[in-house]
């Protein structure tokens, strides 16, 4: 099972939310998921990114796949895994 840590869109059209979860690559994007790890509204920006940083590196440190998207979101709060 490859898991990855990426994002899953929520939201109506042209009000995009999108949560931070923990998912099978072979889920669809906004299918099935194992943990929501975070949230992040593009609308707002800085202030709406909310993550679980220690959820995160804990399933970083089971070999999880981080996606490019939530590692700039990580990078972005300032923090490093």
């Amino acid at each position: 099972m490859a898991v990855s840590i990426r994002l899953s869109r929520r939201g109506a059209n042209k009000k995009p939310f999108y949560r931070v979860v923990v998912a099978d690559s072979r889920f669809k994007r906004d299918g099935r998921f194992l943990e929501i790890v975070g949230y992040f509204d593009p609308r707002k920006r800085a202030e709406s990114v909310n993550l679980k940083i220690d959820r995160i590196k804990y399933w970083a440190d089971k070999g999880v796949k981080i996606s490019p998207a939530v590692k700039k979101l990580i990078k972005e709060k300032g923090f490093s895994i």
